[in-house]
C-alpha cells in the first residue's frame, strides 16, 4: 500500500509540472510482489491452486456429512494448513517471500476401513511432488470441538492429520455395518455365514468384504489388480472357496510328482560312497590334501606348539 500512495504521489508531482518532454521516456507503475503466494485472491484463477480432479463424493456416517463444506486451519511453523473434510487439505507459506509456497495436499478419495470401523479418511492426488503426488491421511479422534490438532509428514510427500470432532466420541460412531444400505448388510451377513461354514476361505472373505465396500462408495476400486505383482511378475494364489484351493492343491500335488519322476528318469546319478573311496580308485591327491599332510607332518610346527 505504502509503494502505491508513493507512486500515485509522485504522478499527482509529474502532472502539475506540465507535459513530459517528447524525448522522455514514459514512466511505468509496477505492482508490489504480493505476500499471498498462489492463494491471492485477487490473482486470475488459472493462477491459483488447480485440483488435478474433483473430491469424491461424501460417503460414510451420516452425522459426519454435517463437516462437509467447512474448513479447519492449523499454523505450525511457518505454514497453515487447511483441512476440509470430503473436499481437500492444503497448505500455505505464512512468510512475505514473493514467491511464497501453496499447494494441495490431497483431495479426498476414500476410507480406511478396518475391523468393522471407518479408521481415517483418505486424501490422494495432490500435487506433484518429485515423482508422485502428494497424499494425505486424515485419522478423526474424540475432542471437545471440531479442530485440526496436529499434522507432520512421515514419509516424503505422505502427510498425517489428526482431526478432532466430538462427532466420533460415541464407541458405535464409526462402525460400517450400520451405515450400509439394506442389500449390502444382508450381503455382508451371507458371507459371515458362509465364512463359518467354511463354504469361503479367509482371502475370499476380505475380497468379497471389500466388494462390499466399494459398492457402499467408502472403497475404490484399485486401479491395478490385486493379483499382479510390483515387479510384473507371476499372479499370487487366491482362492474364493475351499473347493478352489483343494483343487489348486491336487494340481500342485500332480505337478510334484510329474517332476518328481523326471528327475529319476533323466537326471544324473547320485554317487555312490564306494565309487568315490580312495582305497578302490587311487589318483593324484589334490593341493589341499596335500598341504593337509604337510602341515600335519611338520615337525617345525609341532616344535612351536610345544
Amino acid at each position: 500500500m505504502a509503494a502505491r500512495m508513493a507512486a500515485f504521489a509522485l504522478l499527482l508531482g509529474l502532472a502539475e509540472r506540465g507535459p513530459a518532454p517528447s524525448g522522455a521516456a514514459k514512466m511505468k507503475v509496477v505492482e508490489e510482489p504480493n505476500t499471498f503466494g498462489l492463494n491471492n485472491p485477487f490473482l486470475p484463477q488459472t493462477s491459483r491452486l488447480q485440483p488435478k480432479r474433483d473430491p469424491s463424493p461424501v460417503s460414510g456416517p451420516a452425522h459426519l456429512s454435517r463437516l462437509s463444506g467447512k474448513c479447519f486451519s492449523l499454523v505450525e511453523a511457518t505454514y497453515k494448513y487447511e483441512f476440509c473434510p470430503f473436499h481437500n487439505v492444503t497448505q500455505h507459506e505464512q512468510t512475505f517471500r514473493w514467491n511464497a509456497y501453496s499447494g494441495i495436499l490431497g483431495i479426498w478419495h476414500e476410507w480406511e476401513v478396518a475391523n468393522n470401523s471407518f479408521r481415517a479418511m483418505w486424501m490422494r492426488d495432490g500435487d506433484s511432488c518429485h515423482s508422485q503426488s502428494r497424499q494425505s491421511k486424515v485419522e478423526l479422534t474424540c475432542g471437545k470441538s471440531n479442530r485440526l490438532a496436529h499434522v507432520s509428514e512421515p514419509r516424503t510427500c505422505v502427510y498425517a492429520l489428526t482431526f478432532e470432532t466430538p462427532l466420533v466420541c460415541h464407541p458405535h460412531s464409526l462402525l460400517v455395518y450400520p451405515t450400509l444400505p439394506a442389500a449390502l448388510q444382508r450381503r455382508w451377513e451371507r458371507l459371515e455365514q458362509d465364512l463359518a461354514d467354511g463354504l469361503v476361505t479367509s482371502q475370499g472373505y476380505e475380497k468379497s468384504l471389500r466388494s462390499i465396500f466399494e459398492d457402499a462408495g467408502y472403497l475404490k476400486a484399485p486401479e491395478q489388480s490385486e493379483l499382479a505383482q510390483p515387479d510384473g511378475g507371476a499372479k499370487s494364489l487366491v482362492f474364493e472357496t475351499l473347493e478352489g484351493c483343494r483343487e489348486a492343491h491336487r494340481a500342485l500335488s500332480a505337478e510334484v510328482q510329474r517332476l518328481r519322476r523326471a528327475l529319476t528318469q533323466h537326471g544324473p546319478p547320485h554317487p555312490k560312497p564306494a565309487e568315490t573311496s580312495s582305497s578302490e580308485h587311487p589318483g593324484p591327491k589334490t593341493p589341499t590334501d596335500t598341504t593337509a599332510e604337510h602341515l600335519r607332518g611338520d615337525p617345525g610346527l609341532r616344535g612351536n606348539n610345544l
